[in-house]
């Protein structure tokens, strides 16, 4: 189903009133999502759609997954926390994932941004490259 334009604009207008001080409240989405399913307003299927593609963006951006082959020692998961605070700004949530297929060092995702820093990245970049 192909969103209309003014579908779209709504549905972008219903998530700037979701955020506060620039963060996403998940209790205005609740409300937001409720009101829009109670009143059916022409073309709310669409809208819904796109509003929640938008909402999915910003939670993806306001997310750290960070991977590592062993468990990271308490220290230096609260240095990559401040760290990464520091560079995406505050209300970011951290996932830390053991996957020891990366063989060594680390693999961090915030949104679109990837750091690979993993041996098995590193062995997949020189596989490519032959």
């Amino acid at each position: 189903m192909k969103v209309s334009k003014q579908a779209r604009h709504e549905a972008k207008q219903l998530y700037l009133d979701c955020l506060v001080d620039g963060l996403l409240e998940e209790t205005r989405v609740r409300q937001v999502v409720g009101l829009v399913c109670a009143r059916k307003p022409r073309g709310y299927l669409g809208m819904l759609k796109h509003f929640y593609r938008l909402v999915k963006l910003a939670v993806q951006r306001r997310t750290a997954k960070v991977q590592s082959a062993t468990a990271l020692p308490p220290d230096l998961a609260a240095s990559l926390q401040n760290n990464l605070t520091r560079l995406y700004g505050p209300g970011l949530s951290f996932a830390f994932i053991t996957e020891p297929e990366l063989i060594g060092g680390l693999r961090i995702q915030v949104g679109s941004d990837v750091y690979d820093g993993s041996i098995r990245g590193r062995l997949q970049a020189i596989r490519e490259s032959f």
